[in-house]
Formats: structure tokens, sequence, C-alpha cells
């Protein structure tokens, strides 16, 4: 299991992260308000199985790579670190628009619903980019990488379900509250703020 300390950095910084307007979030929200938050699950249900995989495949993907070649290691985090720093200081520049989904054809079976969560979660670049750089650093190879592995995918399981389920219950008046003013770009600052801190971390640890 990850000591506390990783702990501690990793769940604010991935619950602000996670509840921050994107792709998933919007089709959550546009769904609650099109079809109602109970069907709206089962598109939840999707983009679950569709993060937990890309979750396991870059941890283990990398972690195959520390283990195999250790001195791989440190340029890895580097990387890593170099690579939220980036994110976090596009995510203090972004004008704060709201994800928009366009076009959405909406299919309330059950089976279409899962397909586009799943769909939505694993054909994005920017969600494997980012489940590559920050999850790996936060594995301790020395130890069994299964345990760690389980306790941030649980936590990142949480995260994303409450964060959609804010989405789609929201609806309208989480509309409006994002649209209104700087709210978008205080929740992007701040994320983000959190984004280069953990970079700084992760590099320098």
């Amino acid at each position: 299991m990850p000591d506390y300390a990783v702990l501690a950095v990793f769940i604010p910084t991935f619950f602000f992260v996670s509840i921050t307007p994107g792709m998933c979030m919007t089709l959550a929200m546009t769904l609650g308000m099109s079809i109602g938050v109970r069907r709206t699950l089962w598109m939840m249900l999707g983009e679950l199985v569709g993060v937990a995989l890309v979750a396991i495949a870059a941890v283990l993907g990398v972690a195959s790579i520390m283990l195999n070649y250790p001195q791989v290691f440190d340029i890895l985090k580097w990387v890593g670190g170099a690579y939220l720093g980036y994110i976090g200081i596009n995510m203090w520049r972004a004008k704060g628009k709201m994800a928009i989904i366009t076009g959405l054809e909406v299919k309330t079976s059950r089976m279409s619903l899962i397909s586009q969560g799943f769909i939505t979660a694993i054909a994005n670049p920017k969600g494997w980019a980012f489940m590559i750089s920050l999850l790996p650093p936060f594995i301790n190879v020395d130890n069994a990488v299964g345990p760690q592995l389980a306790v941030l995918l649980g936590i990142i399981m949480i995260t994303e379900s409450v964060s959609m389920l804010a989405y789609a219950s929201g609806g309208k008046s989480l509309r409006l509250f994002l649209s209104r003013g700087d709210n978008i770009r205080w929740m992007n600052r701040i994320a983000g703020s959190l984004m280069i801190l953990v970079g700084i971390w992760l590099a320098l640890s």
C-alpha cells in the first residue's frame, strides 16, 4: 500500500483534475440533462471500466520498464514531472471554456451507453498521457505493485464516480454555475497549481 505521504499528495491532485470540466464530465452532464441520472449511470459504468484499463496499462507498462531498467526511473520521474508542469501551465493559461459536446447522438440502450462511456475514456489521448505521467511515480517498485495499484485505482474510481455523478445530477444548475464569470478558470487554476507542485515533487523526490 502507498504510504500516507504519497496518498496525501495523490488524492487532492486527482480530485481537482477529475472534477475540472472535460469530455467525460460534460458527457455525464449532457446525458444527465437529456436522459436522466439513472440511465446515465450506464455510461458512467463504461467510462469507469475504460479509465481502469488505461490506469492499469499505464502502471504495469511503466513499472515493467522500471523493474528491468532501474536507471530509467530517474529519467521517467523528470519527464513525468516536466509533463505535469506543462499540463499545469496550460490549465493556468486556459480561457475557461467548457468542453461542450456538439452533435451528440444519444442512444439510450444500456449497451450503447456503456460503449459510449468506455470509448470516451480509452480514446482520449490526454487521459493516457496523464495516467502514464502521474501514476507510475507513485508506485514503489521495491514493494508489491499489486496492492499499491489497487489502492490508487480505488481512489481513481471513487473520485471519477463522485465527479460524474455530480455533473449528471447537477444538470442545468451546474452548467449555469460553470458558465458564470471565471468559475471554470479558477477551477483550472487550482488544478493547474496542484499539477505544477506535484510535478516538482515527483522530479525532486
